[in-house]
């Protein structure tokens, strides 16, 4: 089917201005998005006063710490990075992919349960294949990385449980994971397998992002007859768990995976939890727009080779 164009009307847009609504939706600020395109806040302002005039609609209304989008901005920003996105790759981009010359950053966002035993494989395989590609990690859990996404401020996340999404977001499975118990036995005399009784009697280590004391375990004990286990100690950084683990009468039920790798180089031991607990879907998530992107699509390939080695 052929679609009539309006030729007309089409030529009152300017191009900068679909450019600089991403930049103003991406930063929240009209000082930062005229940095980003490298332009001056008055002729970003100038430019959001032809969008509003364009539009029909104020887009962006000022808040405390910028610029806050408008349910008009928000049903609009996904069609226009679709749009830009389609011009960059028709006009821009080089359509071949040859990531030994490629140079290029990418902002990747993943807890540190996942970094640990993910990241120092990822940076071994580059270092090899694509050396001039550089990451820059972010911290994050799957209530935010959705966000971070739509902003451009990250071109993946990877992590556990993530279900929401929109249209305008990718996801593809990596693995799935279980749970055991870590903990030091030199202090904490334990023999497997590990009693319910014994389990709740010791105190507990919890990895949390959001600093939550509540987490999988807690939701399988209150299941199991209303059940509860005394947490010690709330760490939103998961590389620190090994670390309070080691010389101390403390547990921590944890992924497998990492939880392997603390064992190994802590001197830790491992156990089944002595609760039935869900297995986790571990995935990776992107916004539509990088979808054809040549080095990001070589990028996920690596990746979920690299992630069914685990």
């Amino acid at each position: 089917m052929i679609l009539d164009i309006d030729h007309v009307n089409l030529s009152r847009i300017d191009l900068n201005l679909l450019n600089s609504f991403d930049a103003l939706f991406s930063e929240r600020s009209v000082t930062r998005a005229a940095e980003r395109i490298g332009i001056g806040q008055p002729s970003m302002s100038h430019a959001l006063g032809r969008l509003r005039r364009l539009i029909g609609d104020d887009l962006f209304v000022r808040v405390a710490d910028g610029v806050k989008p408008t349910p008009r901005a928000l049903a609009l920003a996904p069609k226009i990075r679709e749009a830009l996105d389609l011009v960059q790759q028709t006009l821009l981009r080089a359509p071949e992919f040859d990531p030994a010359n490629a140079d290029r950053t990418f902002f990747l966002g993943m807890p540190d349960a996942i970094e640990v035993p993910l990241l120092p494989k990822l940076m071994a395989f580059l270092q090899h294949a694509a050396p001039s590609i550089r990451l820059r990690t972010r911290g994050i859990d799957r209530y935010g990385v959705l966000e971070q996404l739509d902003r451009d401020r990250l071109h993946m996340g990877i992590a556990g449980l993530l279900t929401e999404g929109g249209l305008q977001h990718k996801r593809r499975k990596l693995y799935q994971t279980g749970y055991v118990c870590l903990y030091d036995p030199t202090h904490l005399k334990i023999e497997p397998p590990l009693s319910l009784e014994d389990y709740l009697s010791v105190p507990h280590v919890l990895g949390s992002p959001r600093g939550d004391a509540h987490g999988v375990v807690d939701d399988a004990l209150a299941a199991a007859g209303g059940l509860s286990r005394t947490i010690a100690v709330v760490t939103p950084h998961f590389a620190a768990i090994p670390f309070l683990l080691k010389g101390s009468r403390l547990i921590s039920t944890i992924p497998d995976r990492p939880a392997r790798m603390f064992a190994r180089q802590f001197g830790l031991a491992t156990c089944p939890v002595p609760v039935p607990l869900p297995d986790s879907d571990v995935s990776m998530i992107w916004h539509a727009s990088y979808d054809g992107d040549p080095a990001h699509k070589w990028l996920r390939e690596s990746i979920v080779r690299l992630a069914a080695d685990l």
